[in-house]
């Protein structure tokens, strides 16, 4: 969550004593359809889901849900969730920046193999 919001991404819901996040893109550029289909891309989960008054239809939404089990789960570390950030922020910030994604999350994975 922290590691988020230091690179601009406003946090709905959700804090550092919770394993789950809304991220509000109203004034991102992208909705939470866009960013769903590009994180997918790059293999980092998640879904999209309206924000609290949300201009967008329940079909393409202005948010999307993210969570830490997962990553968690691996054990990744305090570090792993900034770099996680920096993906997704990445991500936000332009489609462009999908494959660049997808190779720091593949890099990221390999150091916590799930068997």
């Amino acid at each position: 969550c922290e590691g988020l919001k230091k690179r601009g991404v406003k946090i709905v819901s959700g804090d550092t004593d919770n394993h789950l996040m809304l991220v509000d893109l109203t004034e991102a550029g992208v909705s939470g359809k866009e960013l769903e289909k590009r994180l997918d891309d790059a293999h980092v989960t998640c879904n999209k889901n309206t924000i609290p008054n949300d201009p967008r239809s329940p079909f393409v939404t202005s948010g999307v849900r993210l969570g830490t089990p997962a990553v968690t789960t691996r054990g990744m570390k305090e570090e792993d969730m900034d770099k996680i950030a920096e993906i997704i922020a990445m991500v936000i910030e332009s489609e462009d920046n999908v494959e660049a994604a997808r190779k720091m999350a593949a890099e990221l994975t390999e150091k916590y193999p799930l068997c």
